[in-house]
């Protein structure tokens, strides 16, 4: 019988590629061929022809001296980049909810996608007038707040398809009209380390602000959102509302292991 079975019942090669991974890291060390076959339940040679595709896939490595092998450079990889993911979400849902008890405020989490960005989660305030955010709601890249944040730091190689598109469309801040005055205003988000809208958001009566939330790497990962009826929030420079963005943002960041953030000294003080 074939090893992959497609369809409905899957492909039972990966499974069994899974199930000698899962034995690797059940021994929490590098471990000798006969030992991950007797783990996994299934002969040597077989577990060694596996072994090769994982070798060659970069999710198991072998010491050429030892002839132990190890979980890859891939496996790793993957594990970091999950870990991240399932921290940065909880980790940002925990800071929104303080930072709407801080400010009384509609406060949004939001992440990049492969439609741009979208919202995951949001915090609603104690008022009775308040902005209602929908999760799963696409942001627009130069109509919303959270939208500029990613697209003034993220590669422009990874956003110009999508800022070309909104810019054809017509569907966007009053005296954007060519990718090059996108930029200019992007700049300025980098410049003032938060993107502010206090007319012209892409919903008709709200305003915004946000600010970026950036990763061991560096990288921006997330993007927090304070959005209110238009004019109910106090927008202006070194607002305490905007302060409380920006550090609300700043302290995530280095939870998440951020060492660069922008606008912010080596100390930790604003620049």
């Amino acid at each position: 019988m074939s090893d992959e079975l497609d369809g409905k019942h899957g492909v039972q090669s990966l499974e069994v590629g899974m199930s000698i991974l899962r034995a690797m890291v059940t021994g929490k060390r590098s471990m000798m061929l006969k030992d991950i076959a007797q783990a996994a339940d299934m002969p040597p040679s077989k577990a060694h022809r596996y072994l090769v595709s994982l070798i060659r896939s970069g999710l198991v490595e072998q010491d050429r001296l030892t002839s132990r092998y190890d979980l890859g450079p891939f496996a790793l990889n993957l594990g970091l980049v999950a870990l991240d993911r399932v921290d940065r979400i909880r980790l940002g849902l925990s800071a929104i909810s303080e930072l709407r008890d801080l400010t009384n405020e509609t406060v949004a989490l939001a992440v990049w996608s492969d439609r741009g960005p979208v919202i995951v989660r949001w915090e609603r305030p104690r008022r009775p007038i308040t902005v209602n955010v929908l999760t799963g709601t696409s942001l627009s890249l130069l109509s919303s707040a959270a939208g500029r944040v990613f697209a003034a730091w993220l590669p422009e190689p990874q956003t110009e398809a999508l800022l070309r598109a909104e810019i054809e469309s017509g569907r966007v801040s009053a005296g954007i009209t060519t990718l090059d005055d996108a930029r200019r205003l992007l700049a300025d988000v980098r410049a003032q380390g938060v993107a502010v809208i206090s007319s012209g958001y892409f919903a008709r009566g709200v305003e915004a602000a946000a600010a970026p939330v950036f990763n061991f790497k560096n990288e921006i990962n997330m993007s927090i959102a304070l959005v209110g009826v238009e004019g109910t929030l106090d927008l202006r420079p070194q607002s305490p509302v905007l302060l409380a963005l920006k550090d609300a943002c700043d302290a995530l960041s280095r939870r998440l292991g951020a060492t660069a953030i922008p606008g912010v000294e080596p100390g930790g003080h604003a620049a």
